[in-house]
């Protein structure tokens, strides 16, 4: 929207009782729009920032299992999350992923307007084919509501085509011609450590995605991983999911088969936790020789460096506890062994 109006939007991780207001001090008379995050940590907290920014508009783009460590379920969370659209201000309208079925329930009883979005059938903006583009992009078809052709986005996996449909929903509601959606979405400039890109001497990328995890996350980044193209080997460095509370030993275990079952190369486990995506990937099939846990990133990184060959593909994810961004720069100091060419391999895949 700002390649059309004059737009305020949260910075960083202002988006609690404190950083909300502080964002909003920032209005003034020529900003058009505010683009606003609600954070959410405990029942209530939406609700009462949705009273202090008083929205019109609330996009949900999924329910996730994070922060169970202060929520007994994931439909606690859902009910949280609901409070966005509980205290929407009039013209009211729920921009809503149609394929999340707790998301989508948002819709019932609602007095307003619901616009909704996703891949399945039933979503007003409908991605209608989805693929991987050049530079770790992704091309995507949007059906209807004269958006139709192909959308290009720099970042890669159906979870951002997804966050991407939800923002060309909310963006209809301005009346912003496709062509200039079309090109906003294809130079977005993506935040530091959230879906980066990272080409390493030797012909290695490395998918930087540090700046935080959750179970849904994490898997949807292990998806992408899986379908990147041209992969050699596909290497992840995960590091522990916090504030996931006494589920977090399963949630971990799913995780780990979760990888197995997208068929990486090497699980490098970093910290706590993160021990648990070993056993789970044992469980699902991933050899033991391939999978590493380490209490400490240094060392985690060090490893790391001295696997890399040409043609690898390494993701790189964790909780912000776990300071995963060591990794990032140890990888990007270090050289790539190249004492095996590309069409070799160096061991058991």
């Amino acid at each position: 929207m700002a390649k059309r109006f004059s737009v305020l939007k949260s910075q960083g991780n202002l988006n609690n009782q404190y950083g909300l207001p502080l964002t909003l001090l920032e209005l003034g008379p020529h900003h058009e729009v505010a683009v606003v995050e609600l954070a959410m940590s405990a029942p209530g907290e939406i609700a009462r920032l949705a009273q202090i920014a008083q929205p019109q508009v609330g996009v949900v783009t999924n329910v996730a299992p994070v922060h169970l460590e202060f929520f007994d379920s994931v439909d606690a969370i859902a009910k949280a999350k609901r409070e966005l659209i509980e205290n929407l201000e009039p013209p009211a309208v729920a921009v809503l992923n149609n394929d999340d079925a707790r998301v989508r329930k948002f819709g019932q009883g609602f007095a307003g307007r619901v616009v909704s979005f996703g891949f399945g059938e039933g979503a007003e903006f409908r991605a209608a084919s989805f693929r991987a583009g050049q530079n770790g992009g992704s091309v995507f078809r949007v059906a209807g509501h004269g958006m139709d052709g192909d959308f290009f986005l720099p970042l890669p996996g159906r979870h951002n085509v997804e966050n991407a449909l939800a923002a060309l929903a909310a963006a209809s509601l301005f009346h912003i011609p496709a062509a200039e959606l079309r090109d906003a979405l294809a130079s977005f400039q993506n935040l530091h450590q959230r879906n980066e890109i990272l080409t390493l001497p030797g012909d290695v990328t490395v998918i930087n995605d540090s700046y935080n995890s959750n179970p849904l996350a994490l898997e949807r980044m292990l998806e992408t991983l899986a379908a990147w193209p041209g992969a050699r080997r596909r290497i992840v460095v995960a590091g522990e999911m916090l504030e996931l509370g006494p589920s977090s030993p399963e949630w971990h275990r799913r995780i780990g088969r979760k990888a197995a079952e997208c068929g990486v190369s090497w699980l490098l486990a970093v910290k706590g936790d993160a021990r648990f995506f070993l056993e789970g990937a044992a469980e699902a099939g991933l050899s033991g020789d391939r999978c590493r846990f380490f209490p400490e990133v240094e060392k985690a990184g060090k490893f790391c460096r001295k696997l890399l060959e040409p043609g690898d593909v390494v993701l790189v994810k964790g909780s912000r506890g776990v300071h995963l961004e060591t990794v990032i720069e140890l990888l990007q100091a270090g050289s790539v062994n190249s004492a095996n060419p590309p069409h070799q391999a160096s061991g058991p895949e």
